[in-house]
């Protein structure tokens, strides 16, 4: 039953970050990526520091000086800026897809840096994963849209991301990185505004959007805390792809984009990919 309650909460937190995703892709049509993530992010850093406010949740602590924490906030800060771009640049079917490697380049880099035994089967499944990101790319054809490298500069740094978490003190309240990682994102839109065209007044329309994103954004960041406590990490992870099926129910519907062959057949490639990791990885945990 735990474990059940955990996919449901996964499922739900995908759901939210689809929903968020599409949010800024919509907002991403009239405003500047710079005045989406600084909007974006401190209105949820705002919601999160009331949260942290009403469940004495410390907001500050030592701990975050901890190496690990840094590398982790300095990370969201470079994935919100490159992933927000790549949704304003790139297709939302595509760029979901290709952020759906961010597991397999966690399963390569917990083997390079924190020397993790990965065995052929995994590297296998990486080295596939990564084919199927140039399905989508496509480097040296026509259809090659240079926007979309973005997305994979953001995945690399969700990757460190995800590394630097797993080192982290256990002592440190999520809510508290939470706080720190949509801080994170607004400043991020900062150091974004040189590239951008300059802010404009949000529409009432538009101010809707903020809202939805932040609250969408705010309920999956909690989900997947919620789907990670209540069951088999091993068993509820993979229900992370989930996240791709509503990123591209909603690019058709909503969007009305319409993903080519090779696109298809790319993510598909990587969900499979990412799966069959994560199977492996539990066998391996289980043996032990």
């Amino acid at each position: 039953m735990q474990n059940l309650r955990g996919i449901l909460f996964m499922i739900l937190a995908m759901a939210g970050f689809a929903l968020e995703d599409l949010f800024i892709k919509l907002l991403s049509s009239h405003l500047p990526v710079s005045q989406i993530l600084i909007i974006l992010g401190f209105s949820g850093a705002s919601v999160l520091i009331i949260t942290a406010l009403l469940t004495h949740a410390p907001i500050l602590q030592r701990d975050l000086l901890n190496s690990s924490v840094i590398i982790r906030t300095l990370c969201e800060l470079f994935a919100a800026l490159f992933f927000v771009s790549a949704i304003a640049l790139t297709p939302l079917s595509s760029a979901a897809s290709i952020l759906m490697t961010t597991p397999l380049m966690v399963t390569m880099g917990a083997a390079l840096f924190l020397k993790e035994k990965v065995g052929w089967r995994r590297w296998t499944a990486v080295m596939v994963g990564f084919f199927g990101v140039l399905l989508i790319l496509r480097p040296g054809f026509d259809s090659f849209m240079p926007e979309s490298l973005l997305a994979v500069i953001a995945t690399i740094f969700l990757a460190v991301r995800d590394l630097s978490t797993r080192t982290m003190k256990a002592s440190i309240s999520t809510t508290t990185v939470s706080i720190y990682a949509f801080l994170a994102c607004g400043i991020s839109g900062f150091i974004a505004m040189p590239f951008y065209s300059a802010m404009v007044i949000p529409s009432s329309v538009e101010v809707t959007y903020f809202i939805s994103a932040t609250f969408v954004g705010v309920i999956g960041y909690y989900a997947v805390v919620l789907a990670t406590r209540d069951g088999d990490v091993s068993v509820i992870s993979p229900f992370r792809y989930s996240r791709l099926v509503f990123a591209m129910l909603l690019s058709v519907i909503i969007l009305s984009e319409r993903p080519d062959l090779f696109t298809l057949s790319g993510a598909l490639v990587i969900v499979v990919s990412g799966i069959y990791t994560y199977i492996r990885e539990s066998h391996l945990k289980q043996s032990h």
